[in-house]
């Protein structure tokens, strides 16, 4: 009998959303909250049109968003280790729910960059938070979740939110209302789980922002943050500049196109989780670097032929390195983490992410203002991609071709340090998600 069927049996009695549930109820948290941070993505354009700003201000209205999960992250995301999952989930949902308000009845740039600051902070809040509890109640699932709900979230807000945008009246009221449902009936339902740890003193220490890593994880963290800052880098194009430069090359302005190329690339990451969630974590990483490479080759040159065809599919192949590089960064450091870790740890790696997702946005859209336009900046900006991912290659070679490298510990407390630990983790891993 495994810790979750223990779980069940002791306590369903006395909850109303037994543990087995309550995994799924938490992984559909993580969902709406990238979907909805997509969801504006295919309606950029819709308030380019009506307020008349310049791509510019689209980067910037997405790198406000960044900045914000950042400071969320940073400030908030080891509380939930000191209060309880719960506490820091309802009040995040509640936050979130604000924010399709204000995205709602927005009527300009100022109540746009509002709305995505409260929605960045309440992300930021959350998704420490909610991913640790799902490894509280089952660790190895919790892994995987962590690694495949932000690209199947992503991939579903941007595709649906286009529909909307194309199909259905009010666009920019409608979308936002549907989530404000969805976040409603969450934070009922968060109520009714129970909370997955202990509480320890030190939650006001721990709102002050600090980059402090248990031990363990300090030289895999390491060598995995250059493979996670380049596959967020990708995203944060296509969830900037990709909806202008995809109607570019198909010459439409349809918002499902808008949204399209964020999808498939978020959409195929998330298969790839689950394509290769019993492989090594290792060969996982290597996987998604050469086909980030290879994906946005492809890219660059479906940009420079004109061909929208060959770029949904470099972006199929770039979705794949989206989606392996970064699981195989959760995989190879999660499982180090302690209860009481595993939010702040999970934290710092969503901070990389979203510093990779948001910086290197907002300087290209800087420079398609300023500089060459809108098909250069992303040539450059596919280039830069590729060579943030060759450094994590050089990375991860200097360590000998493994994130965990010689002599670390791969389950604190329990695995050897010769190495044996990391296969030992990866098949308890591939025995119960498989």
């Amino acid at each position: 009998m495994n810790r979750l069927e223990q779980q069940e049996r002791s306590t369903a009695s006395s909850r109303p959303i037994p543990p087995r549930a309550a995994f799924y109820v938490l992984a559909s948290v993580v969902v709406s909250f990238l979907a909805a941070s997509s969801a504006p993505t295919p309606l950029y354009a819709t308030y380019q049109a009506e307020w008349g700003f310049s791509p510019l201000t689209t980067t910037t209205v997405f790198g406000i968003y960044a900045i914000a999960v950042l400071s969320g992250l940073l400030v908030l995301g080891k509380l939930s280790d000191h209060v309880g999952r719960r506490p820091v989930l309802i009040t995040a949902i509640i936050a979130q729910a604000a924010a399709m308000l204000l995205f709602s009845t927005a009527s300009g740039v100022g109540e746009l960059l509002l709305a995505r600051i409260v929605q960045g902070l309440s992300t930021g809040a959350a998704l420490g938070a909610v991913g640790a509890a799902m490894m509280d109640i089952d660790r190895p699932r919790g892994t995987l979740a962590n690694a495949f709900t932000p690209g199947l979230g992503t991939a579903t807000g941007s595709l649906v939110s286009g529909f909307v945008v194309q199909y259905l009246p009010a666009p920019t009221h409608s979308v936002y209302l549907g989530l404000l449902a969805v976040f409603a009936a969450q934070a009922i339902a968060i109520t009714l789980i129970d909370e997955t740890v202990t509480r320890e003193p030190g939650a006001l220490a721990a709102l002050v922002p600090e980059i402090r890593l248990p031990r363990t994880v300090r030289g895999p963290v390491l060598a995995v943050a250059p493979v996670i800052f380049a596959v967020w880098a990708l995203a944060g194009f296509y969830g900037s500049l990709g909806p202008a430069l995809v109607r570019t090359l198909v010459g439409s302005s349809s918002a499902v196109f808008g949204g399209l190329g964020l999808f498939v690339l978020a959409f195929v990451a998330a298969l790839s989780v689950l394509a290769l969630r019993t492989v090594r974590a290792s060969t996982v990483m290597f996987t998604g670097i050469a086909a980030l490479i290879a994906g946005v080759a492809l890219t660059l040159l479906a940009v420079g032929l004109d061909a929208p065809v060959l770029f949904f599919v470099g972006t199929a192949v770039a979705g794949l390195g989206f989606g392996s590089g970064f699981q195989g960064g959760i995989r190879t450091v999660l499982p180090l983490t302690r209860p009481h870790e595993s939010s702040g740890v999970l934290s710092f790696l969503f901070v990389v992410s979203y510093l990779g997702m948001g910086v290197p946005s907002v300087i290209a859209g800087v420079l398609v203002v300023h500089g060459g336009g809108l098909v250069p900046t992303s040539e450059e900006y596919g280039a830069v991609v590729i060579a943030l991912a060759l450094l994590a290659l050089a990375a991860l070679l200097l360590r000998g071709g493994s994130p965990t490298g010689p002599g670390v510990l791969v389950a604190a407390g329990r695995t050897p340090a010769d190495g044996t630990g990391q296969a030992a983790a990866e098949e308890e891993l591939s025995e119960r998600v498989s």
